[in-house]
């Protein structure tokens, strides 16, 4: 390997980790501009009943928890009420939020030229089932069987 080859590979090696963006933790400002107008569409506040949770500290303890991993019940207060974030979280996955949410951030994305559509990546893990797993249905017989007599 030359030194050429070496400095440029160092300045590329510096340009990436210079171009990456930090992790995200709380929605920022344009981004939650976003959100907003997609719940206000979708998930309107109802009329009657007790007043909801803020939205924008519940978007930001989903994003915490699905960050770090922790329990529901162990979301730190400044988020709100964690069964109140909870039932925000199946709500919105009920209503397709993310997924709206998710399409429009894809598209000015795109506009702005910052998606390789040639590479796509896969993740997967695979888990034991617990307990067995489920039974879907009964497996049917394939043939008769009987007992074989024997005399003694």
């Amino acid at each position: 390997m030359t030194i050429a080859t070496t400095v440029t590979a160092t300045k590329l090696e510096s340009t990436k980790t210079s171009d990456q963006l930090p992790t995200i933790w709380q929605v920022p400002d344009n981004l939650w501009a976003e959100a907003k107008a997609i719940l206000d569409q979708y998930d309107p506040a109802k009329r009657v009943g007790r007043k909801r949770i803020d939205q924008r500290k519940a978007l930001d303890g989903i994003i915490f928890r699905m960050r770090s991993g922790c329990q529901w019940n162990q979301l730190p207060t400044e988020f709100g009420d964690d069964s109140s974030v909870h039932r925000t979280f199946q709500r919105w996955r009920r209503l397709s939020i993310f997924d709206r949410i998710w399409a429009r951030l894809q598209i000015q994305c795109d506009e702005l030229g910052g998606v390789d559509w040639e590479w796509q990546a896969a993740d997967t893990m695979l888990g034991k089932a617990r307990l067995g797993g489920g039974w879907l249905a009964r497996t049917r017989q394939t043939g008769q069987r009987r007992a074989q007599r024997r005399a003694f």
